[in-house]
């Protein structure tokens, strides 16, 4: 990566400086994989912890639709016993 490069993107996006211990196969890997596509080992973590994030984060409106209904013989209770004061 040129030097101007690493200096925009260092710039330009919003990080926190982040260490993390890997065992010596995860990190040939990211290597191997960095290598491959001409990017950064801090890129291709990004991009992993990026596609970890998204499937593990459910869509809060999907989760409410799926169980609306779930306990059919789920009663409100009587307005008359709400207090208006």
């Amino acid at each position: 990566m040129c030097a101007l490069r690493s200096c925009c993107m260092l710039c330009c996006m919003p990080a926190t400086r982040t260490q993390v211990y890997l065992t010596e196969g995860q990190r040939r890997q990211i290597d191997a994989l960095a290598d491959a596509e001409g990017v950064t080992m801090a890129e291709i973590v990004r991009r992993a912890l990026d596609a970890y994030l998204d499937e593990e984060s459910p869509d809060p409106q999907l989760a409410l639709a799926a169980t609306f209904g779930a306990d059919p013989g789920a009663a409100a209770p009587s307005r008359d016993e709400w207090s208006r004061g």
